[in-house]
């Protein structure tokens, strides 16, 4: 399976890199991930929701020229739906048994996503109501992905 994490930023801190880097080690034995960073849109702290809505814009079409049309997509989105663990090992399981061997993971900016990538979304999963930084979330993510994996291979990881 190839799984892509499509996100909006460069992802700076040394010890988020760290963590991402070991659990994309960890998952080479199960899957091929790529971690694509989009460029953000630079913005002043105080935007009007006109102004919110071309930032938004700007950054998903940055994210959407990154999926290709056989790409099954899952947007993280505060209002998706939320799983557990094992929910989420079991959908990406009956993804790959059905043919969906292309998964991209996005990850919006600052101000989420725009609607264009909602819409291109097959899924929207939520990781709960509260807002994580996105670089953040790029961790929390590729360590699900890699629990997912061992829970499908039955591995002692994820109790």
């Amino acid at each position: 399976m190839n799984i892509m994490i499509v996100s909006v930023g460069k992802l700076k801190e040394k010890y988020l890199k760290m963590g991402i880097d070991e659990y994309v080690k960890r998952l080479g034995s199960y899957a091929k991930m790529d971690l694509i960073e989009v460029p953000d849109e630079k913005a002043p702290e105080q935007l009007s929701d006109a102004e919110m809505e071309i930032v938004k814009k700007k950054e998903g079409e940055r994210i959407l020229a990154k999926i290709s049309p056989d790409t099954y997509v899952i947007a993280l989105a505060i209002n998706g739906k939320m799983k557990t663990s094992e929910q989420m090992a079991a959908d990406l399981e009956s993804l790959m048994t059905y043919g969906k061997s292309k998964v991209a993971f996005v990850i919006g900016g600052s101000l989420g996503l725009h609607e264009d990538v909602l819409k291109r979304a097959d899924e929207q999963q939520s990781f709960g109501k509260m807002t994580l930084p996105h670089q953040l979330m790029k961790l929390v993510l590729v360590e699900q992905v890699y629990r997912s994996f061992r829970i499908i291979h039955n591995a002692p990881y994820h109790k």
